[in-house]
């Protein structure tokens, strides 16, 4: 019989990336996606061990499944990520009732290891110290049919005393850009409109094969790839931000005007605890360079407050950083304890009402922030990448939402198509903001264009982008990438 199969994910875009690759060798061996409401054979929890609560969020999932477990043994429950990497053999034995644990270095192991489960009827638990299969080498489902992630690197050399993803995830490895670029002209041929380059450290890349400036000329070398509309990345590190890079975003026309640059802490002092090799004043310079050469650039942020031995005086610098920063938005993040972190037994661990506090201070500081900045776009155009997900706003405005080109989102009302049929997941629409919140603007007035594409005919049609892995020749940046299939249709008034 056919057995159906759910993943569950938790953490960040690469563990996002990562399960479309585990839902991609699913479905090569011979599984289908569950239907919406109906229990599947197989769940499969992707796990991040760096959000808060990210143990009790997946043992309180495991005590969920229990009973349907309990119900139907020939169900099978298998954990994997970063949590998957650190507690290994301690899954199994707190949740006796899970089938298979595996890592991050060996997703590609999956569907071997399910079967291998059945047939032996114990629980298999496979965790690999290094990285033997990169990643995009894997068959990939994609949830969107406009939108696609791509994978340059892997790991991270940084040492954060906060973070315990060096050790989860491994040190840095790099992808050939050969192999980038016929990943990215892949995704084009498939329809899709945007891509996102994924890394930990994604301003290092090139590294580990001698070239510092890789990045800067992956970027450019997304810019003549026919059909490919919009690049952005994430993330990069302060401390190896180059110019060339800023170039390579100003001077590349494909290349979202979208920084995600993570500050931390404002407070120097703080910065040398985490280990963060940088300075506040570093990063000033940094968004003020960028914004001369894209003074429409929307820079957002991560911010950690109530690190250990942070004081009131360093929280104020923090606060003046932000100030100063004017960040289109912020990622803020209570500190809290990871075991296997140098931060975790730093004395001068703080009270909660003290985190809690400042926190609060932060995120009314950034909001008014955002709001500003947003009530300064009323009555500009903005060009959307219609979204799915993010959906129509409620029945009573009929509002639809999609992300401008820097990243912000925006409710429209797809009214005054000069296209005919309605306006679609994956289409591209202009309009005119005329409301602004802190966190989305609104443009209520009537369409100013809409371009009906590939990606939109596909996500209509209800079809879930399959990719196979891509391993290919490795030609150098000096050699044009192929075309890609162009996105179709289009009117513009």
């Amino acid at each position: 019989m056919t057995r159906s199969y759910q993943i569950r994910t938790f953490g960040c875009q690469m563990n996002v990336h990562d399960s479309e690759r585990l839902a991609g060798q699913l479905e090569d061996a011979g599984y289908v996606p569950a239907a919406e409401g109906e229990d599947a054979d197989v769940v499969v929890l992707n796990t991040c061990a760096v959000r808060e609560n990210a143990d009790n969020k997946l043992y309180g999932n495991l005590g969920h499944l229990r009973p349907r477990k309990t119900g139907n043994p020939g169900m099978q429950i298998a954990v994997g990520g970063c949590l998957a990497q650190k507690d290994r053999g301690e899954i199994v034995r707190r949740a006796p009732w899970v089938d298979v644990v595996f890592g991050t270095h060996n997703i590609g192991s999956l569907p071997v290891l399910l079967e291998r489960a059945r047939h032996n009827r114990e629980a298999q638990v496979e965790i690999l110290e290094s990285l033997e299969t990169f990643p995009s080498t894997l068959p990939a489902r994609r949830e969107s049919a406009y939108s696609g992630w791509v994978s340059i690197s892997v790991g991270c050399n940084n040492t954060c005393t906060f973070c315990i993803v060096p050790s989860l995830r491994g040190k840095e490895r790099d992808r050939r850009p050969g192999e980038v670029l016929a990943e990215v002209e892949a995704l084009v041929a498939e329809g899709v409109l945007e891509v996102t380059l994924l890394g930990q450290n994604v301003n290092s890349y090139g590294v580990e094969f001698g070239d510092r400036q890789a990045f800067g000329k992956l970027l450019r070398a997304c810019g003549p790839v026919e059909g490919l509309e919009r690049v952005r990345f994430t993330s990069p590190h302060p401390a190896a931000f180059t110019d060339d890079v800023i170039d390579a975003m100003a001077e590349t026309p494909n290349v979202c005007h979208q920084l995600h640059m993570p500050l931390q802490s404002g407070s120097d002092r703080v910065l040398r605890q985490m280990r963060r090799s940088y300075r506040s004043s570093r990063f000033l310079s940094i968004l003020d360079r960028v914004r001369e050469a894209m003074p429409d650039a929307a820079i957002t942020t991560d911010i950690i407050v109530g690190f250990p031995g942070e004081t009131d005086e360093d929280f104020e610098q923090t606060l003046e950083v932000v100030r100063q920063a004017r960040f289109a938005s912020a990622f803020t993040f209570q500190y809290s304890k990871r075991p296997g972190t140098p931060a975790a037994e730093m004395e001068g661990q703080l009270p909660k009402e003290v985190v809690q506090e400042r926190y609060d201070r932060l995120v009314a500081l950034q909001d008014d922030i955002s709001w500003q900045e947003n009530r300064g776009l009323v009555g500009s155009t903005v060009e959307l990448l219609v979204a799915t997900g993010e959906g129509r706003k409620d029945s009573e405005t009929r509002r639809m939402s999609g992300r401008a080109r820097d990243g912000r989102l925006v409710h429209f009302t797809p009214e005054g198509s000069c296209v005919d049929g309605a306006v679609r997941p994956g289409d591209v629409v202009e309009a005119t903001v005329t409301y602004a919140a802190p966190h989305h603007l609104v443009a209520d007035g009537p369409l100013l264009s809409h371009r009906r594409t590939r990606a939109g005919d596909n996500a209509e049609a209800g079809l879930r982008p399959r990719t196979s892995g891509v391993s290919l020749g490795l030609p150098s940046f000096g050699e044009p990438p192929a075309s890609a299939a162009a996105v179709s249709g289009g009117c513009s008034r």
